[in-house]
């Protein structure tokens, strides 16, 4: 017998769903067919069941938080089942011993994470039974019963664990050592808080930091313009003044001067050129431009757009989520007119068929094997679906998915530039620029932005004449540098702090990898804000005290260096690549977890935080509320207590639980005894006073064992 071993229960029963199976507690049992000639079974991990263990794990001297500790370097790393899983593992394990079991499938996510979280199941279970691995980028009937057609080595894959097990390892070492010692040493100086500091998170911070700086230190200036309107045998148009390029003039009195000696002077057109600008349609989406795109259009976290892609991913309607390419092999491509057709019958898209490229076959720019790397790009499936169907954040990704795809059917779009010159009085010089739209192409497919709008100017040549009918001068004021939205900050992260707001550009960059994964990034995001590092306000980010502490203590660190933290992840691909050793990258990453330590130890005696004292988030005004205990943590073994801002995991930092409750929901506040309620019996009853908008309704909280988190029931 077979035994297939998914990564989530929702994924497992996908897997299984073409075949004659009985559903029985953690597992399914596989009944005789062609893939499964003996029966089999299935069961699932839930996300991660296992994890590295603590440091005292390793040393029980490593409870105590002390520099003379420090760096804490583990001879050989160990996972423990994460104890709220305790139940999936033994099933798991239990499976995996079964005499009756003759080969595994592997049938995780087709990732670095997915052979992580399988791989050390098996691993930590002893078990040694010849294994397949099944790898897929959708979970439709046809591609899965065609990965079981197709099952791979499991020698094929095993280098992505290599990699997801090395990148563990190293994040374990960086992470543990570097907040242990900032911590302590900032708490030395008065600052008593925990300072989580990492490989990624902390480059990324850094980042953030450095452009609030920018901000804070910006001096805005005035500055002048004159703006002159002219009629060239009565054709209109308006010019702005430049001198070498530049529009803007520091004296008021010169900007009025240069205004009072144009006014009522003749004028000519001294050149008029146009230049034709053809653009191509965009990419396929990978991940980042995904996240970047919801987040520009809806507003969406990166992490919302994950999950929501994931769940459309476990409908079998899209693609593989985390994938880091824009292209599709042939294979794919050839799928393109059968889902188009599909999508055609759909009266939102129906106004974008017939579309003008029957096929993407011979499109370079689309289908390129060469450049696909674990995954194709992120496309929708045969498996079509009308997304009024679907809920509604989840049909805005969608709708995003597939236009992506219909505008990559549809030809360049076609602009024209224009810039005149105009002379007055044969001396002061205006320039005017215009933009036409001369083809639309792909750009009636996809959303259009509010500087789209077309700025036509009169048809002229060079030497018109004409004069200057009205003159003005505006006054404006240099402005800071803006701050990062969460879509930009996806995207500074891929490019490893190289801004580069163009996909086109992001792909001269990809070798570089940049900071974090596809697959990580948004978490990365979610944990600063956790941690209190960064707040979202309307979709700006900003750094918060905190942070600003960190990274002022951190300093010039090779710690914060997103080069540096770049040049980590692309050895760590070629780990995944079987081009590079996991031993000695651990081997120098131990020399740096030391390098660490000295620089912070070196430079705490520099350390002047005067201007940055802040008061620690998390400490309730109330003093008797501090750490009391309102019931058992959901995720582990720890005691749920009032932590001040939030209701938390009192295992944070021994195990990083994350397991939290804020203490307002929609506007709702959310007491102990609520708290309490959800902890014991699962569910609240009814709670009045949610706002949504301008609206306000009524539902009970409940903790969804599926999602793992709290949730609105909306039931009796």
């Amino acid at each position: 017998m077979k035994l297939l071993i998914a990564e989530k229960p929702d994924q497992g029963i996908a897997l299984v769903s073409q075949f004659k199976t009985k559903k029985q507690d953690g597992f399914i049992i596989i009944e005789p067919n062609k893939w499964f000639p003996n029966g089999g079974y299935c069961t699932w991990a839930v996300g991660h069941v296992l994890q590295l263990v603590p440091p005292e794990s390793y040393n029980p001297a490593w409870k105590k938080w002390m520099i003379g500790n420090l760096p804490m370097i583990p001879d050989k790393f160990q996972y423990e089942v994460v104890k709220a899983k305790n139940k999936q593992y033994q099933i798991i394990n239990k499976l995996l011993k079964n005499k009756d079991v003759t080969e595994i499938i592997h049938g995780g996510d087709a990732g670095r994470e997915g052979e992580l979280i399988i791989r050390s199941v098996i691993q930590k279970s002893g078990v040694k039974k010849p294994m397949k691995r099944l790898w897929i980028s959708s979970l439709t009937p046809k591609a899965i019963l065609e990965g079981f057609d197709q099952l791979l080595d499991e020698e094929k894959t095993r280098s992505l664990y290599y990699e997801a097990y090395t990148r563990a390892c190293a994040d374990w070492l960086v992470g543990m050592n570097a907040s242990r010692v900032y911590s302590i040493l900032l708490k030395e100086k008065g600052i008593s808080d925990v300072f989580s500091a990492g490989r990624v998170q902390t480059p990324t911070l850094a980042l953030i930091v450095k452009r609030e700086k920018e901000i804070e230190q910006f001096e805005s200036k005035a500055f002048w313009e004159v703006i002159a309107s002219f009629s060239m045998d009565g054709k209109e148009y308006e010019g702005k003044w430049e001198n070498e390029n530049n529009s803007r003039i520091e004296q008021e009195a010169l900007a009025k001067k240069i205004a009072e000696f144009c006014t009522a002077k003749p004028a000519e057109v001294f050149q008029a050129d146009k230049d034709r600008k053809k653009f191509e349609p965009p990419l396929l989406f990978n991940l980042s431009a995904l996240q970047a795109t919801a987040n520009s259009i809806y507003k969406f976290s990166p992490q919302k757009t994950l999950d929501l892609l994931q769940q459309l991913y476990q409908k079998g309607i899209v693609s593989y989520p985390r994938s880091d390419s824009n292209y599709v092999t042939e294979g794919e491509a050839q799928t393109f007119p059968l889902i188009l057709q599909k999508l055609s019958n759909f009266t939102q898209y129906a106004e974008f068929f017939p579309t003008p490229i029957n096929s993407l076959l011979n499109n370079k720019r689309y289908v390129n094997e060469k450049k696909v790397t674990d995954h194709y790009a992120i496309i929708p499936t045969e498996q079509v679906k009308d997304p009024s169907k679907l809920a509604g954040d989840e049909a805005k990704i969608y709708d995003l998915v597939v236009r992506r795809l219909i505008a990559a059917h549809y030809p360049a779009a076609i602009f024209d530039y224009s810039t005149i010159i105009t002379l007055v009085d044969k001396r002061a010089k205006f320039t005017s620029k215009g933009k036409q739209q001369i083809t639309e192409g792909w750009r009636k497919v996809l959303f259009k932005q509010d500087d789209d709008q077309d700025v036509i100017l009169p048809e002229l040549n060079e030497g018109d004449q004409g004069e200057v009918n009205s003159v003005q001068v505006r006054e404006g004021k240099t402005q800071p540098p803006k701050r990062y939205t969460e879509g930009q900050l996806i995207t500074l992260m891929k490019t490893a702090g190289k801004f580069v707001d163009n996909e086109e550009l992001e792909k001269v960059l990809n070798k570089t990898e940049g900071l974090g994964t596809e697959a990580t990034r948004a978490g990365i995001i979610t944990m600063l804000k956790d941690r209190n590092y960064i707040e979202v306000i309307k979709n700006k980010v900003y750094a918060t005290k905190k942070a600003k502490i960190l990274i002022k203590a951190v300093g010039e660190n090779i710690l914060a260096s997103p080069e540096m933290t770049a040049k980590w992840e692309q050895r760590l691909g070629e780990i995944g690549q079987g081009k590079a050793s996991p031993a000695t990258f651990m081997e120098q990453t131990k020399k740096l977890s030391k390098q660490i330590i000295d620089n912070a130890t070196s430079r705490a005696k520099e350390w002047d935080f005067q201007n940055l004292v802040y008061e620690v988030k998390n400490k309730p005004s109330s003093k008797f509320t501090l750490g009391k205990k309102l019931g058992k943590c959901k995720l582990c073994d720890g005691d749920v207590v009032d932590k001040g801002k939030f209701y938390g995991c009192s295992n944070y930092k021994k195990t990083s639980c994350n397991f939290t409750i804020s203490k307002a929901i929609l506007g709702k506040k959310i007491t102990e005894t609520t708290v309490t309620k959800i902890l014991t019996d699962g569910k609240t009853n009814v709670l009045k006073g949610f706002k949504k908008g301008d609206k306000t309704f009524s539902a009970a909280l409940i903790w969804d064992e599926k999602e793992k988190k709290v949730s609105f029931s909306f039931e009796g």
